[in-house]
């Protein structure tokens, strides 16, 4: 068995990962979620190098989520020596809206904590919304301070770290939700194109995937992590 250990999206608190955790846990030596400081507006490459300060000096997976992908891809293409595989789940190697990467100088004044919660939730939920998930966002965004989330959104939609891909030499599993607002269709294809050992599992549910269907995503992951790389990618709804 090895650690896995999880780089949170866009809020960066690693609060919104109970249920997945509890769902994985049984599949791995320890799982941790690494958080991001919450008060100090970080770039792409300082989140890196404080992601790769957290990594376990043991055998041990790198799971990269939605925001957090860019940092995960370029770990695993300049790995620790024991990166044993990457996970990635709804997230992309280079602007997921590459029609608004124009835009990104003007997410300084970006409205990020007053956008009504019923539209976050329909963008990130979709028809997953629950109370207890809309709470729990809430919470999450709440404990980041505005000019943080603004500064992250921008360095979203300029990154590009297909350069790197060419790199990657651990295994790596991509999930997909079937039913993602955020992401662009076609996000993907640089990650699938550029990696051979890249395996793709379609899972049913919304951007926020390990948080929707944290079940699913777990029985996913726990079989990559056991070598059983087929069958991956399944029909929406299939259960194995």
């Amino acid at each position: 068995m090895a650690a896995l250990v999880v780089l949170p999206g866009l809020d960066g608190t690693g609060t919104l990962h109970t249920a997945f955790i509890d769902a994985v846990a049984p599949a791995f030596d320890s799982v941790s979620v690494v958080s991001y400081p919450p008060n100090v507006p970080l770039g792409y490459t300082e989140l890196e190098a404080h992601a790769r300060a957290s990594l376990p000096p043991t055998r041990f997976f790198l799971l990269g989520e939605s925001f957090s992908g860019p940092i995960a891809l370029r770990i695993a293409a300049d790995p620790p020596p024991h990166l044993q595989g990457l996970v990635l789940s709804t997230t992309f190697a280079r602007s997921p809206m590459a029609i608004l990467s124009s835009l990104a100088s003007l997410s300084r004044i970006a409205p990020v904590k007053a956008m009504p919660m019923s539209l976050l939730s329909w963008w990130l939920f979709g028809r997953w919304s629950t109370p207890l998930l809309q709470d729990a966002l809430r919470e999450a965004l709440r404990a980041v301070r505005v000019d943080v989330l603004r500064r992250r959104v921008a360095d979203a939609l300029r990154v590009d770290v297909t350069s790197h891909l060419a790199d990657i030499r651990v295994p790596v599993l991509d999930l997909r939700a079937t039913e993602d607002r955020l992401l662009s269709r076609g996000a993907e294809g640089p990650i699938r194109q550029a990696i051979p050992d890249c395996h793709t599992a379609e899972v049913v549910g919304p951007h926020l995937l390990l948080q929707a269907n944290p079940v699913e995503c777990a029985r996913h992951v726990a079989a990559f992590a056991r070598g059983i790389h087929a069958p991956l990618t399944t029909r929406p709804g299939a259960v194995r």
